[in-house]
């Protein structure tokens, strides 16, 4: 994926003899060829002509090499099952994107796959036709048409979102693993309802969403252990009209916060005028005066680290998890947005604390993905 280049100096040094010899032969030239990186000094033997005798002479040249031409970028594709407005599949867009615009990549991508049968097709004709170096995107609802197009082109870097772990020679896999700002979401939540009812709207009953589901309620648990929070399941990756129903059908029962798991629930927030936290990317721009906060994922140090493998002829396969933790700058609390005016100073700080505890170790937000109960 990466030829290591040479720069080529050619010296030709030529003295000819003109003093007392008109019939002498005049020397033959002897091209010198040296490979060098840098600037050099070099000495060449070379034959002088001196009264009709030959004379061997040292010379010494300096020689500088032409500038050296940039590497040739990595060609990268995107396969996505969602469309990218989707949080999940459009933080590993957002990632290539900063790396394309860096001048690292060239990028490519197709959204909206879907769940039918295409990715595989998707994934064999891209490979065949185009040859990118590294595919991304994201294997949920599609494992075995990953690994079964990863099997058929070892010399392409599969890199993919999955619930299971990465396969030899050149399948990687990786989640997001945003439990620990989604506890302090849910922290924040408990302090902010009035009614003691929060709303969670949740994509499927699998183990990267229950994760998040449960530190969320762990968190509100914390600051208010009267809290009751409502879990629904959508049962689809990528469905706002149902999120918004579902989200809509909680604020009936009396939820007065929600957390927005998966996209469309912003929305019913709006209609009612209520707090709500984002979740995979930060959302305020969706209801600026709404939208707390929310567990932000970052895909952009997984990028870097494969880039870097495979631009170094690095590149195994392997579990990329520790690359989207709060650790390794994968995991963070989403920007108040000035909304911090908004929470009680008391509650905030309760927030703040733990959030430093986290960072520095003190406190850990367990790892739960037993599927929650409907009402917690």
């Amino acid at each position: 994926m990466k030829s290591r280049k040479f720069l080529q100096l050619i010296v030709s040094v030529v003295l000819l003899a003109a003093m007392l010899s008109s019939c002498a032969p005049s020397a033959t030239p002897t091209p010198v060829t040296i490979v060098q990186k840098e600037t050099v000094q070099v000495q060449v033997e070379v034959t002088k002509i001196v009264a009709g005798t030959p004379e061997m002479q040292q010379v010494v040249v300096t020689a500088t090499p032409a500038p050296a031409q940039p590497a040739a970028k990595l060609k990268v594709f995107g396969a996505f099952a969602t469309p990218i407005e989707a949080p999940w599949d459009g933080v590993i867009h957002q990632a290539l994107l900063k790396a394309k615009d860096a001048g690292e990549i060239d990028y490519e991508f197709t959204e909206n796959i879907g769940y039918s049968g295409d990715m595989e097709r998707v994934l064999r004709e891209t490979a065949t036709t185009k040859k990118p170096d590294i595919i991304f995107g994201d294997a949920f609802g599609n494992e075995e048409a990953v690994r079964t197009v990863a099997a058929e082109f070892p010399q392409i870097a599969f890199v993919f979102g999955s619930g299971l772990g990465p396969s030899e020679p050149n399948l990687s896999v990786f989640d997001n693993w945003i439990h620990e700002p989604a506890y302090l979401s849910g922290m924040l939540a408990g302090g902010l309802t009035k009614t003691n009812v929060i709303g969670v709207v949740a994509a499927m009953p699998v183990p990267e969403v229950n994760r998040l589901v449960n530190a969320f309620i762990a968190g509100a648990k914390e600051t208010n252990p009267k809290a009751k929070v409502l879990v629904s399941f959508i049962n689809s990756f990528f469905d706002p009209a149902a999120a918004k129903e579902a989200a809509l059908a909680q604020i009936d029962n009396s939820a007065d916060v929600l957390y927005a798991e998966r996209f469309g629930v912003i929305e019913a927030a709006q209609t009612k005028g209520l707090f709500v936290f984002g979740n995979m990317s930060d959302q305020n721009s969706l209801a600026p005066d709404l939208v707390v906060t929310g567990p932000v994922w970052d895909m952009q140090p997984t990028v870097e680290y494969v880039l870097n493998q495979v631009k170094n002829h690095a590149y195994t396969s392997i579990d990329l998890k520790d690359f989207s933790m709060w650790a390794k700058g994968g995991a963070s609390l989403a920007p108040f947005h000035g909304l911090d005016s908004k929470i009680p100073a008391d509650l905030l700080k309760k927030v703040t604390d733990r959030e430093a505890q986290i960072k520095s170790g003190l406190f850990r937000v367990d790892v739960d993905e037993k599927q929650p109960a409907p009402v917690n």
